[in-house]
């Protein structure tokens, strides 16, 4: 595809065909597949496994349309959750978003699903943990349900910075963790500055309400991302990928 071409079409923002974007940033402009646009994590550690947050959000800010994301979704939106999925070890995700948005099985055969937990009070009779897959993250003091794993960190409420240094005694261990929310959990951990890259689709919509958004609580902080992909496609939904600047003062 020619310059012109792709700059006449950036011009009135149409027609790629599913699954193909529009790379603005890193580099020209350039047609691009989610294959390629999520081949792989930002980035790698040595101490812990890479933590990733994928979520979509509304121009306003809010995460769900009555009560779940898939009125914010789309078809390569749900193409980017997917890709990622396939490249993490272990997805982790807040109990209440497991319930709202019906989690089963994974695809990837022995990803493992871990769930957030301070009280325990999730159903461990869904297919994902019927399945083997799914797994609790909990305070030391909760009780659990006989025969599930978990992995218990805290006391009170869940210390996701031990929790996540302790994936391995449920799974071999991970390389790259990705956090699906909800805004509680995702405030936990923003609080803890423990997300290295943040994936975030911007569909073009505004909702209105009170509903959540992107992450709540947590403590205060300031940390500094850098942008590190941004990709448009034909429905005009935003993709971005931002990377988290570590350093002094950071």
């Amino acid at each position: 595809m020619s310059r012109e071409v792709l700059d006449r079409r950036w011009s009135h923002v149409v027609a790629y065909r599913l699954g193909f974007m529009l790379r603005l940033i890193p580099g020209d402009r350039s047609e691009i597949t989610i294959a390629d646009a999520y081949s792989k994590p930002l980035g790698r550690r040595s101490d812990r496994p890479w933590i990733g947050l994928c979520m979509v959000a509304s121009i306003d800010g809010s995460t769900v349309v009555d009560g779940a994301s898939a009125g914010l979704s789309s078809s390569n939106d749900a193409g980017v959750l997917h890709r990622l999925r396939e490249l993490a070890d272990v997805v982790i995700v807040g109990a209440g978003t497991v319930r709202d948005e019906g989690y089963g099985a994974p695809k990837r055969a022995g990803q493992r699903i871990g769930v957030v937990t301070a009280r325990g009070a999730v159903d461990v009779s869904t297919t994902l943990f019927t399945s083997g897959s799914g797994f609790l993250i909990t305070p030391a003091d909760t009780p659990i349900p006989p025969g599930v794993d978990a992995v218990r960190a805290g006391a009170g409420h869940v210390d996701l910075s031990a929790a996540l240094a302790r994936l391995g005694e449920v799974c071999d261990s991970p390389t790259f963790v990705q956090a699906e929310g909800g805004a509680g959990l995702n405030g936990a951990l923003f609080g803890e500055d423990l997300i290295d890259e943040i994936n975030v689709t911007t569909s073009p919509l505004t909702v209105g309400g009170d509903g959540p958004r992107l992450s709540a609580g947590g403590t205060g902080h300031a940390h500094r991302y850098t942008l590190a992909q941004l990709v448009i496609d034909d429905d005009s939904f935003v993709y971005s990928r931002w990377l988290r600047q570590r350093g002094s003062g950071s």
